[in-house]
């Protein structure tokens, strides 16, 4: 997945763009081997740092003295040794920056990365010492510190070779484990002209389950299941079998080495699944913001809504089964990362992206605007009440030009600081205004 942060160039119009690229490693199992430990030792640097840290008093917590630390650690400590100094450092400018973002009301204090839970990842600060090069057009290598040079998979062009300069070119990378194996997330830094204004129509979207997304102008977007039925039919299996094997264990057991097998064969199809959902919503993303200027979404409260409906001892809940497979259903769909990546390629390429009140837009008539009983006849049919009006249609369909109808009549939403939840290449957040 890529990410874009733009900043105008006041002197020459242009726009200074860094994103991020992930591709796929190809290492042998020695390789492996190696890049596990020095995650390893990455982790055990944040968490010996941690416990360093803590135990001064404020006085003394510094940057330089936490640097002075870890510099005789790895010199001490052969086992921290294996982590490159560059990368040590990056542990120690990261676990710095967690409490700054702490101190500022950003996030929490930063906590122990326990060995099991903890994404492996290695960091690889400085881009000059990758050596990046196009082997073909499927592979690229890149030099990766203490382990050498390795194949990666080639899905994008980079600036290499005569492409880079000092404004287009990979700033760094970082390593990273998951179940699927070692990927590699180059930091990439490049330089383009600023894009003028959209010139497509808008656009209403609504976000659902049936209809993933339904576009105000009959159009639809949808996709196969993430998982075939085979697929599922393992997942199930698997997930089965660590049940069976958890309840037999004791308690304060530690967890068997079949137990955490099974979990890795689960964790592996998950991320199948959700590989394939980034996929199919890169490429529509892409395609609604090629096509279209304006995109007015619905600001859903994705939290509220798959809330567990277990209820208390005291007062139970209804239907706990079916809504916890709707949870699981809005989940699935992660709504909020086709928004953001609908933000970030609208801005590239000189579009705009609305928020407006998601209440009422599945009861609300996209004709007559009114509420009313009944109108809502299921989860595809939408049938007007009101004797004056009578709109029948889809009704996907009928809430997408309910969103659109509300950001053009200045219903797009407001923060504390005033200005709408509106946001355009260049330009930062813009006034909502009614069109």
């Amino acid at each position: 997945m890529s990410r874009s942060v733009k900043q105008q160039d006041g002197q020459q119009g242009l726009v200074k763009r860094q994103f991020g690229h992930r591709a796929r490693l190809a290492l042998t199992p020695a390789q492996v081997a190696v890049l596990d430990g020095q995650a390893h030792a990455a982790r055990t640097t944040w968490n010996l740092l941690h416990d360093w840290w803590t135990m001064l008093p404020r006085a003394k917590r510094t940057l330089a003295a936490a640097d002075t630390v870890i510099r005789q650690g790895r010199a001490e400590l052969d086992w921290l040794g294996v982590l490159p100094a560059q990368s040590a450092q990056a542990v120690l400018k990261t676990y710095f920056r967690a409490w700054k973002n702490c101190w500022e009301g950003r996030t929490g204090a930063p906590e122990f990365k326990a060995r099991i839970r903890t994404k492996l990842s290695v960091d690889i600060p400085q881009g000059r010492d990758l050596h990046v090069v196009r082997v073909h057009r499927r592979w690229g290598m890149v030099t990766i510190p203490k382990l050498g040079r390795v194949r990666f998979r080639w899905t994008k062009d980079l600036p290499v070779g005569r492409g880079a300069d000092k404004n287009n070119r990979i700033t760094g990378a970082r390593l990273v484990k998951d179940a699927l194996g070692w990927h590699i997330a180059f930091r990439v830094q490049a330089l383009a002209k600023a894009p003028a204004e959209h010139p497509g129509p808008e656009v209403g979207i609504d976000a659902g389950v049936t209809i993933p997304l339904a576009l105000s102008d009959g159009e639809r977007a949808e996709h196969d299941p993430w998982l075939s039925k085979k697929e599922e039919a393992r997942l199930l299996s698997f997930e089965q079998r660590a049940a069976r094997r958890k309840e037999h264990r004791k308690k304060g057991e530690r967890t068997s080495r079949r137990l955490h097998r099974t979990y890795d064969q689960i964790a592996r199809i998950r991320a199948t699944a959700k590989r394939r959902r980034e996929d199919w919503q890169h490429k529509t993303t892409t395609a609604i913001a090629h096509t279209y200027g304006t995109v007015a979404v619905e600001a859903l409260p994705i939290t509220n809504m798959t809330k567990s409906a277990k209820g208390t001892i005291e007062q139970p809940g209804k239907n706990v089964a079916q809504k916890a497979g709707l949870n699981r259903s809005i989940l699935g769909e992660a709504w909020g990362h086709t928004v953001q990546l609908l933000a970030y390629k609208l801005a590239q390429r000189g579009g705009l992206l609305a928020e407006v009140p998601a209440p009422g837009t599945s009861q609300e008539c996209s004709k007559c605007h009114t509420v009313t009983p009944g109108s809502r006849r299921n989860q595809a049919e939408f049938v007007c009440n009101n004797p004056a009006c009578g709109w029948e249609g889809n009704a996907d369909h009928n809430a997408a030009r309910t969103v659109l109808h509300r950001y053009r009549t200045g219903h797009a939403l407001v923060p504390a600081a005033g200005r709408a939840v509106v946001r355009r290449a260049g330009h930062g957040v813009k006034p909502a205004t009614a069109r």
